[in-house]
């Protein structure tokens, strides 16, 4: 009885131990960079935030719900986001690519030699590019209101949103909390002038190559009533990935991940699934 009993607490123990989101730091590519970790699966996936997001103003509700045991859940902070400061954040050209890099070498730090990804808005603009330029290591790529060029009529709706004070307190707030409000507003004008860049210096071109090129399986999620993401962007990346499915979410805006969790989970699950 004893030993049962014993074997019940490791169990337990180990199960707990799984469950955890835990925090870490690794140095990549020159800069200290904030991930955090939970699960014990077999799968391995990384969490690429949107704009100026980090790890638990963005992913929250897959951090806590995604399968802890069948994935292994890495989600990160961009250099300049979150706890990835410092170094404070900087805009070149180049900058998803520079993302990606960083992505792709935390990852190889961690031992992990394939991995599927999750890439919501400019994460997901990171996903497409490491997808494009790393086929050997991804395995599965699920991406939500992101695009692979700018149209000039998305830079009207970026405008639209650019003083915070205008924002409501529930979708401030929580970046704020990060970053204090100097950061967060110096710092969100200057990443709407870097998609200015985008159009004035490469004709709207973010990643449209990389695009091309991505040969793993791919989900595309699209709220329709996304004001910032317009239907234009998730059928380009339809028809240019081959074999990649859409799913368009009618009544879905920009952060469907976080209003509509659980059954964002179980979609994401299923496709993630088909791969094992």
């Amino acid at each position: 009885m004893l030993s049962v009993v014993k074997s019940h607490l490791t169990a337990s123990a180990r199960l707990c131990s799984s469950s955890a989101i835990t925090s870490h730091y690794a140095e990549v590519n020159g800069v200290r960079i904030h991930y955090e970790k939970t699960g014990s699966g077999k799968h391995p996936l990384l969490l690429l935030p949107g704009a100026l997001g980090s790890t638990r103003t963005d992913f929250a509700p897959q951090l806590e719900k995604l399968s802890k045991e069948k994935y292994t859940v890495f989600a990160f902070d961009p250099r300049g986001y979150g706890r990835s400061i410092p170094p404070e954040r900087d805009w070149p050209l180049d900058y998803f690519k520079r993302d990606a890099d960083d992505a792709v070498a935390l990852m190889k730090s961690v031992q992990q030699k394939q991995f599927s990804i999750l890439g919501w808005s400019d994460g997901g603009i990171t996903g497409l590019v490491i997808a494009g330029q790393h086929p050997d290591l991804v395995k599965r790529l699920v991406v939500w209101g992101s695009n692979a060029y700018i149209l000039p009529s998305d830079m009207d709706a970026f405008q639209k949103i650019e003083d915070l004070t205008k924002w409501s307190a529930r979708m401030r707030e929580p970046f704020v909390k990060v970053y204090g409000m100097e950061y967060f507003q110096k710092h969100w004008k200057k990443w709407i002038a870097a998609y200015g860049h985008y159009v004035e210096e490469r004709k709207g071109d973010i990643c449209i190559e990389e695009t091309k090129k991505i040969r793993c399986p791919t989900l595309i999620v699209h709220g329709q009533k996304d004001a910032l993401v317009v239907q234009e962007h998730p059928d380009y990346l339809h028809a240019t990935i081959p074999g990649s499915v859409l799913v368009n979410w009618p009544e879905a805006k920009h952060n469907l991940h976080l209003r509509y969790a659980d059954e964002f989970n179980t979609l994401v699950e299923q496709f993630l699934d088909k791969g094992t």
